[in-house]
């Protein structure tokens, strides 16, 4: 599964902005997807995630209220809706997904098995 990152940019704080992650090659074999942000010599950290069976969400709660993940039924493209987005937001975003083998823990980045490229986005006036 290859997976690629979009849509980052410079948002003025309280702008809104839409991320978007493709995924090709043997897409059916995912479980899961999700969005990580990283600024460097951090750790990852755990935005949102969406489980494919059952159309879950699951969202850190630095983000719940403001950004939406959704995507589509092919589990082909994934998408990340950031909403009033703050100063603190800035960071480099990874869109992620976990196989249909091996553990899942939603907020763990070593159990997802896949990643894309990260896309920058700058909070700032």
């Amino acid at each position: 599964v290859q997976l690629q990152a979009s849509g980052g940019g410079l948002v003025q704080p309280g702008g809104s902005l839409r991320l978007s992650c493709a995924a090709s090659g043997r897409t059916f074999s995912t479980i899961a997807m999700g969005w990580f942000r990283q600024t460097p010599g951090k750790k990852r950290e755990f935005v949102a995630a969406t489980f494919w069976t059952t159309g879950t969400t699951y969202y850190a709660d630095s983000v719940k209220g403001r950004f939406t993940i959704s995507g589509d039924s092919a589990r082909s493209t994934l998408y990340l809706q950031m909403n009033s987005l703050k100063v603190e937001d800035t960071d480099v975003y990874y869109c992620a997904a976990k196989s249909n083998f091996g553990t899942w823990r939603i907020q763990d980045p070593t159990t997802y098995n896949y990643w894309g490229q990260g896309t920058q986005l700058t909070v700032s006036s």
